[in-house]
């Protein structure tokens, strides 16, 4: 099947002298967004060939700790969904959103 569009996604990190993210903005032009800003990045990629994930975690300097903890979370979440939606493994799934809410629950994000 040959390959008929193609869709961009770019990024863009404005680094401070030391080469420590300062700024980050994302294009998506087919999902309507350009250059918005964001905070932090965690982006992995599947190498087929090493059967090995490759991963890119970047964060500004001014990220901060409490909304870190928040991104994880929703990661984590997020990561349980695909995983159910991937592989159709509702058992492992139930599992990872227990963790999820243990992680929640041990950071104090659940607002009483």
């Amino acid at each position: 099947m040959a390959v008929k569009h193609t869709s961009d996604i770019k990024f863009t990190i404005g680094l401070d002298e030391n080469r420590v993210p300062e700024e980050i903005s994302w294009t998506a032009k087919e999902g309507g967004i350009n250059a918005m800003a964001s905070k932090a990045i965690m982006l992995s990629v599947w190498d087929h060939h090493d059967k090995d994930t490759l991963r890119m975690d970047l964060w500004t300097k001014d990220m901060p700790v409490d909304e870190m903890k928040q991104f994880f979370h929703q990661s984590l979440v997020s990561m349980a969904e695909t995983f159910e939606k991937a592989t159709n493994d509702e058992k492992m799934s139930a599992t990872m959103r227990d963790f999820c809410e243990y992680f929640a629950e041990k950071l104090e994000l659940k607002k009483k």
